[in-house]
């Protein structure tokens, strides 16, 4: 039986990318060596590097002058990451609060220096996005989470922001075109639409760096890896060849423009399902659905493990809620085909005729 993975991440690559991926662990290049025992210092992987920074900047349009790193860590290494090298002694950082990313991202930048919070969704358990709120100025910078793989939240206008704005785009980057010169700092793990899980991007506009007044250790100084093009330490090997291989694929379908009139197709899809069976209802506001995390609940939430019983007989597996959020969530990345989608929605379908929909 063929399976639908709708996981949150790791999450579903395409099947071209499983197959080199596989094939370069037993030959990587025709070199007669597997990409993982191969010298991160050789030519080869060089040209995996140089590659792979250049279809970033390629396919995002990024800034000139803008610099792609992978590191390591996690997106979540980026909470420290990034007040540790943009806020100086007595120095604060201005957040929207749009979910439990962003406020980690908030505890973490409090142990470096202020934190605001120019507006947040909490208060109806991160359900919408605000609009109405000022973005304080004496702030060194604005930070923002784009998607919210938890409570299915995305933010498809950015706001104007007076200072340097940052953004988490962990689960959205790559699925659509988006203007990155409004932003001067851009992170996000691999493991949703570029990659498997040990690598995280990281775009930065190097004007913005080398104003703390801290002497910043060399392992958390994005000025280091700029200067060493990632490789001042053993990169990710493998999964920065996963990402290479993902960037092709994702290049070869049309680029991030075809990924988005697939993800805005699947995403319809689903979220009509969702609006016309009387059994689901959307728990986000519909202007702010997120085309990447959808988020459903059955009225009758004593039936969930039935449904989900019912859908996993169909091979359709990871869709079952955040424990923060409860439900449902399918999680709808680059890869996913809308061939999967459709087989949820009619399972949802006969779910309903099932029970007197």
């Amino acid at each position: 039986m063929k399976l639908h993975n709708f996981s949150a991440g790791p999450s579903i690559l395409p099947n071209s990318v499983f197959e080199q991926a596989a094939a370069a662990v037993l030959n990587f290049d025709n070199m007669g060596l597997s990409i993982l025992e191969i010298s991160h210092r050789s030519k080869e992987f060089y040209a995996v590097m140089d590659e792979s920074v250049a279809l970033v900047k390629e396919l995002l349009s990024l800034p000139s002058g803008y610099e792609v790193l992978f590191l390591q860590g996690g997106a979540s290494s980026q909470f420290s990451m990034v007040p540790y090298n943009l806020l100086p002694e007595g120095g604060k950082a201005c957040f929207l609060d749009t979910g439990v990313w962003s406020s980690k991202a908030i505890i973490e930048a409090a142990k470096f220096g202020k934190t605001s919070i120019a507006a947040s969704s909490k208060d109806k358990n991160y359900s919408y996005i605000p609009t109405q709120y000022e973005i304080d100025k004496d702030a060194n910078y604005f930070h923002i989470t784009t998607n919210n793989t938890i409570f299915g939240t995305e933010l498809f206008d950015f706001p104007n922001s007076p200072i340097p704005m940052v953004a988490d785009m962990s689960s959205d980057i790559f699925s659509r075109p988006m203007d990155f010169s409004v932003f001067d700092l851009v992170y996000a793990g691999a493991q949703k639409n570029l990659g498997p899980a040990g690598a995280t991007l990281v775009i930065v506009n190097p004007s913005i760096l080398g104003k703390t007044g801290r002497n910043l250790a060399s392992m958390w100084d994005y000025t280091t890896f700029i200067k060493e093009n990632s490789l001042y330490n053993t990169p990710a090997v493998f999964p920065i060849y996963v990402c290479l291989l993902t960037l092709r694929w994702l290049k070869a379908q049309g680029g991030v423009a075809e990924m988005e009139k697939r993800n805005i197709a699947k995403s319809n899809l689903l979220y009509a399902e969702i609006d016309r069976n009387p059994l689901f209802y959307g728990q986000v506001a519909k202007e702010n659905r997120s085309r990447m995390n959808p988020v459903f609940r059955l009225h009758d939430e004593s039936r969930e493990k039935e449904f989900s019983k019912f859908v996993e007989d169909k091979g359709i597996v990871g869709i079952n809620g955040h424990r923060l959020s409860g439900g449902f969530r399918a999680s709808m990345y680059n890869a996913l085909p809308i061939e999967s989608v459709q087989v949820l929605v009619d399972a949802m379908k006969e779910f309903g005729k099932n029970n007197g929909e």
